[in-house]
């Protein structure tokens, strides 16, 4: 087993305790299911069932496309009729960070948890997002690292909706998202705007929209606050949309804001944002030049509770739920 260090700039010696910590918790684990075997498992990790969803579900068909979109499919079930249930998930490095410097994405995951990752994305209604994330990395947000359905066979995994946060329309109309869709291979990605104020820029902004829109997109505009837009309003337009289940995925900023305005709505009146969070660690060091949280996770340990922990490959997934009552 190795560590990566993806930085020259090593941080404390607090790092390296926690680095042995998490390889002997690893080396000891006995994971559920198939997870460690050499070939990849055709069912769902447990770790998921047993986070997302309660011990009464029956998950027959779970993952795999209903065949219609009037059908619906499993999914996590909201505490809030306001809004959908949300998951936010990332990977971090042992010194928790989530990027690189000036948020430049870094692949922290391994195969086995990557695998973990494209299951979770079979059992939301969509996945979100930010233009960051989607102009650097020209992302898919496919299930395509999941084991091959059996031959023959009629049926496909499920594919959550595409989700953009683009508050200017940034977005590009050759987009790998965009071509999926007109290819058959993937759903039609929504994005999110906000309208500008002035008429120039509305001129331009109009422009860009209805480019999107020949290219595929279905393009929303919603409420933004300080430039930025409002996270709260953007749920309930997603619920009215008919999305139950929404999967945060990234970039940096994104992850940033959903886990700050959670934050803010601890011990206030405000619905918090995030229902549960499920956190990849890799064993690599990033070291003081990367993202982190920015906000301050440790004033929110009293609100966010563990549930599980289990080894992936080199990785180590723990998974929370967020309770405000």
């Amino acid at each position: 087993m190795s560590l990566r260090i993806v930085s020259t700039t090593i941080p404390p010696l607090r790092y390296k305790v926690f680095l042995v910590i998490s390889f002997r918790q690893q080396s000891t684990k006995v994971m559920e299911g198939d997870n460690h075997s050499n070939a990849p498992s055709t069912a769902p990790p447990r770790l998921l069932l047993e986070t997302l969803f309660s011990a009464q579900s029956d998950h027959d068909g779970l993952s795999l496309y209903t065949g219609s979109d009037t059908q619906a499919n499993l999914t996590p079930e909201s505490p809030h009729a306001s809004r959908p249930h949300v998951t936010l998930t990332f990977a971090q490095s042992i010194d928790a960070k989530i990027a690189g410097a000036g948020g430049r994405q870094l692949i922290l995951s391994g195969k086995e948890s990557m695998v973990m990752t494209h299951w979770m994305r079979t059992m939301h209604d969509a996945i979100l997002v930010g233009i960051g994330t989607a102009l650097n990395d020209d992302p898919q947000l496919n299930t395509r690292h999941l084991p091959a359905l059996p031959a023959g066979t009629a049926q496909r995994y499920h594919l959550p909706r595409p989700v953009i946060l683009d508050s200017h329309l940034r977005l590009s109309p050759t987009c790998k998202l965009l071509m999926n869709y007109r290819e058959g291979r993937g759903r039609r990605p929504w994005v999110f705007g906000s309208m500008p104020t002035s008429k120039v820029e509305m001129s331009n902004w109009n422009s860009r929209k209805d480019a999107l829109e020949r290219a595929g997109a279905r393009v929303h505009s919603v409420p933004s606050e300080d430039g930025y837009i409002s996270l709260s309003e953007l749920l309930e337009a997603l619920k009215t949309l008919g999305i139950r289940s929404l999967m945060v995925e990234g970039g940096a900023r994104v992850i940033q804001s959903f886990l700050k305005e959670t934050q803010s709505c601890a011990g206030g009146t405000a619905i918090p944002v995030v229902d549960t969070v499920i956190i990849t660690v890799a064993p690599i060091i990033v070291g003081a030049g990367g993202v982190g949280y920015v906000c301050d996770l440790t004033a929110q340990l009293a609100k966010l509770h563990h549930t599980k922990t289990e080894a992936f490959g080199c990785d180590v997934v723990m998974t929370f739920k967020f309770k405000f009552n």
